[in-house]
C-alpha cells in the first residue's frame, strides 16, 4: 500500500514538471493605459509585432510540450527512470507567450476605442499560428508528393 501511495506520488511530480500546452497558457493582464499615446500605425505595427512573436513562441512551447508528452509516456509505459530527464516545467517562453497574449488583448482594446478598421488590423495570433501550420504541413505534404 505504502509503495502504491509511493510511486502514484512520484507519476504525479514527474508530471507536474511537463511543459504547459500553449492552447492551456491563458494570458497575464496588461493595462491598455501603457498604449495611449500610440498613433493607430503604431498600434497597429506593434500588434503586428506582438502576433508573429505569439506565433513563433507557440510553435516552439508546442514542441516543448509534445517532446514531454512522449517523454512520459516512454517512462511510464516502458522505462522509469527516462522520467528524470523530462525538462520540466515552463520556462521563460511560457512567461512571454502569456504577457505577450495580454498585450495583443490590450493594444486590441486601444484599436476597438480608437475605431481602426478591421481591415487594417494585422493577423491575430491565433491565425498567425495556423498560418504557419498550414505552410509547415505544405511542406511535408509536397516533398511526400514527390517520392
Amino acid at each position: 500500500m505504502v509503495k502504491k501511495l509511493l510511486s502514484l506520488a512520484t507519476v504525479l511530480c514527474l508530471l507536474a514538471g511537463c511543459a504547459t500546452n500553449p492552447n492551456k497558457i491563458s494570458a497575464s493582464y496588461v493595462s491598455p493605459v501603457t498604449y495611449k499615446n500610440y498613433d493607430d500605425d503604431q498600434i497597429i505595427m506593434e500588434m503586428d509585432h506582438v502576433s508573429r512573436r505569439s506565433g513563433e513562441l507557440y510553435n516552439s512551447l508546442k514542441s516543448e510540450s509534445s517532446k514531454d508528452t512522449g517523454q512520459m509516456a516512454v517512462g511510464l509505459l516502458l522505462f522509469w527512470p527516462a522520467l528524470f530527464f523530462l525538462e520540466g516545467g515552463d520556462g521563460p517562453e511560457a512567461a512571454e507567450y502569456a504577457r505577450l497574449k495580454g498585450q495583443y488583448e490590450a493594444l486590441r482594446t486601444v484599436a476597438v476605442q480608437r475605431k481602426i478598421g478591421a481591415e487594417m488590423l494585422p493577423a491575430s495570433p491565433e491565425e498567425v499560428v495556423k498560418e504557419l501550420a498550414s505552410t509547415s504541413r505544405g511542406k511535408t505534404g509536397g516533398s511526400q508528393r514527390n517520392r
